[in-house]
Parts: structure tokens; sequence; C-alpha cells
């Protein structure tokens, strides 16, 4: 997002609380990659390729996205940091770190309009996703699991 890339390199990292979330080495490698025209640049939704597109939630930072991809079960929401934990969205419970509490908010009910349910949204730092969905392989147990599948029961 342009915004994200605004933030990341602007005036707002003047200050800690805001680096804190931020990897300065990832920032400004970056913008090697801008330098090096391997960037592509969004500005609110995008469709990359039909099944997957990116969609500006915001919140958490000021040009987060969540990414709706077309599974064998329907669209899932992969929310990354635009809900970290499954009662982030579920409880409308936000996230401590916060840029912009509204578009957090919003963003939640953005995500369930784009998914196919609630059990479609895949927060981005629950461990609970180990748990409710399958791993690729045996090798990868605890470490990638299968979003195409739906979720096992409590």
């Amino acid at each position: 997002q342009d915004t994200e890339m605004s933030y990341a390199t602007g005036r707002c990292m003047c200050f800690p609380a805001t680096q804190r979330p931020f990897e300065v080495d990832d920032v400004c490698e970056l913008v090697r990659k801008v330098y090096g025209n391997q960037v592509h640049f969004v500005d609110g939704d995008e469709e990359l390729v039909p099944g997957l597109s990116v969609h500006k939630i915001g919140g958490h930072s000021v040009g987060l996205m969540c990414v709706r991809v077309w599974t064998q079960r329907g669209w899932v929401i992969v929310a990354s940091d635009c809900a970290h934990f499954y009662e982030n969205f579920k409880d409308r419970n936000p996230f401590v770190i916060v840029y912009n509490l509204g578009d957090m908010l919003n963003g939640y009910t953005t995500m369930e309009m784009l998914a196919e349910s609630q059990d479609h949204i895949i927060p981005g730092h629950d461990p609970l996703v180990m748990k409710y969905y399958p791993a690729a392989s045996k090798e990868l147990e605890g470490i990638v699991a299968r979003l195409d599948v739906p979720p096992a029961s409590d």
C-alpha cells in the first residue's frame, strides 16, 4: 500500500513507539527494491490474479492489508496483522498496538464481508490456527497449516 510505505519511511518513524513493530533492515531492503523497480504499489484493493486479491484494512498500521484467496472451501481471508487473534474480530476486542481504532474495528466487518464465514478468517498470530487446521505434511506440523480445508471443532 502506498500509505504503508509512506508511514514506514516517514515522520511517524521518529518515535520509538511507532518504530517498534518494524525492522529497520526490512524497511531499508524494501526501499532498495523500490529503487530496483521490484515493488508493485497498491492503493486500496486489488485483484492480483483471479482468485487472489488484497484489501486495505488499516487499523494496526495505516496501510495494512488482508489477502483474500479462493480455495476448495470458498473465500478465505488471511488476516495477517488485521486480526492477530480470533478474539480480535470475533469479540471485537482490538489488538493493543493500533494506529487507527476505527479502521481496525471496521476492518473486522470488511473481512467478514469478504469471507464465506468467520471460520474463513485466519488470524495472523493465533496459535489456535495450528490446532484447528491440519499440517500440510507430517514434516510441517506446527509450521504450515492447510487453510483450504474446514477447521476442526474445538
